[in-house]
């Protein structure tokens, strides 16, 4: 793809990644081709993320990633915040490292539903905060796939979209 990429152009079919954008880690999941199975991969650190481009372009490269959706977090309101301006900077800075599309989707309730699904797994507390970010980027990634057959298109909305808007992002 090229550097021109248009931020609406996400491919119907082809694996997805989900990443949970957070300050200390960034989970990450991602599904089959068929979009019919999603899983947790793996947490990623997110210190120096900027400086990270070759690992997201190996994760691309290696398990064959069509597009990114990262999670926006939105207060229950509809406003943004400084975390949502975060996340987008993250998405624009992925789209630009990776060379392949990347959407915006509400993660309100991930990490909350995440929580549940670990709540009967039997995880100790250090496992439970280890895989918990993986396992909110695969509660996105359901939600994201669901989504859009639910609607028949791409849900979520492009990088390059303007905030709903939120104090501080003026």
């Amino acid at each position: 793809m090229s550097e021109e990429l248009a931020a609406n152009d996400f491919p119907t079919s082809g694996r997805i990644a989900a990443v949970d954008f957070g300050s200390v880690r960034i989970g990450i999941a991602i599904c089959d081709p068929d979009r019919i199975l999603a899983s947790p991969y793996e947490v990623h650190p997110a210190t120096d993320w900027q400086q990270d481009g070759g690992y997201y372009r190996r994760l691309t490269e290696s398990e064959r990633v069509v597009g990114f959706v990262v999670g926006l977090p939105i207060h229950l309101d509809g406003g943004e915040s400084e975390k949502s301006k975060q996340c987008r900077e993250f998405a624009q800075w992925l789209m630009k490292e990776t060379a392949v599309p990347v959407r915006l989707f509400d993660e309100r309730f991930t990490t909350a539903d995440a929580k549940n699904r670990m709540a009967g797994a039997g995880y100790t507390r250090s496992k439970k905060k280890k895989r918990m970010d993986a396992v909110a980027a695969f509660v996105l990634l359901e939600s994201f796939i669901e989504a859009c057959r639910y609607r028949g298109e791409i849900a979520g909305e492009p990088v390059d979209s303007p905030p709903e808007g939120g104090e501080g992002l003026g």
